[in-house]
């Protein structure tokens, strides 16, 4: 239950406290759970996107209401670690430079665009998913984002100096979560369609790509770029099961 409590309290906006010491085993632990805060986030964008289309809203205006409210959900900071990598990536100087520029605190040309671009393609991916009934598509996106976070935080990972979450959460997780967790989508995908499983694996496969060339640009693993894995999965996710419409 601490588990649970510690990662709806890192990972959502809900009034939930987590525990009052937290450690690499307890951030461990939060971060094995990733998906069921996934599954409750999932649940709610896909209420709220059925809701908005059959109050009479256009698929686009409830598809960017959809992921307006799921921002605020996660404090933006998903979106917030998406800007922040692009700007990192972005640059051209070595990794400590790339990581001041993270630590920034605001967004440059590449985090703007990276924004731009990831919510308006999931709101239009959303919104077409709606426009065939595949509700399921989009709440196991939003999993499917939190399970790409359990494998970036797999044993080998190194956390990036000066982290302070990817200190704690980088490493801590062994292949087997990974595993267990992917089995669970890819069970889930095939209520989609037959072969709505390929988007899991591609999605999956972006973010592995992702997570390793970010730990060789900046040195290691940090929550920003843990944002902006999740953020690229979920799109990568929801754009792919669009291509069956």
């Amino acid at each position: 239950m601490d588990a649970i409590r510690l990662v709806l309290s890192w990972l959502t906006v809900l009034p939930v406290r987590g525990p009052d010491r937290v450690d690499r085993g307890s951030a461990g632990r939060a971060i094995a759970l990733a998906p069921v805060a996934g599954i409750l986030l999932g649940a709610i964008a896909t209420g709220l996107l059925w809701s908005a289309v059959g109050a009479g809203t256009t698929p686009a205006v409830a598809g960017l209401v959809t992921v307006g409210a799921s921002a605020l959900l996660t404090r933006g900071m998903h979106l917030d670690g998406l800007a922040d990598t692009l700007d990192g990536l972005g640059s051209y100087g070595p990794p400590e430079r790339a990581r001041e520029i993270m630590k920034s605190g605001g967004a440059g040309p590449f985090g703007v665009a990276a924004l731009i671009f990831a919510v308006t393609i999931q709101a239009f991916a959303f919104a077409a998913l709606a426009g065939e009934h595949r509700w399921l598509a989009v709440g196991l996106a939003v999993v499917v984002g939190r399970v790409a976070v359990v494998w970036s935080c797999r044993r080998g990972i190194e956390p990036a100096p000066g982290a302070g979450f990817g200190a704690l959460v980088a490493g801590t997780q062994s292949p087997v979560a990974g595993v267990v967790w992917t089995v669970l989508a890819l069970a889930a995908a095939l209520l989609v369609t037959w072969w709505a499983p390929v988007a899991v694996l591609v999605a999956l496969a972006v973010a592995e790509v992702l997570t390793r060339h970010c730990v060789r640009r900046f040195g290691g693993l940090n929550g920003d770029v843990l944002g902006a894995v999740l953020e690229v999965t979920v799109t990568v996710s929801a754009v792919v099961w669009t291509l069956d419409g």
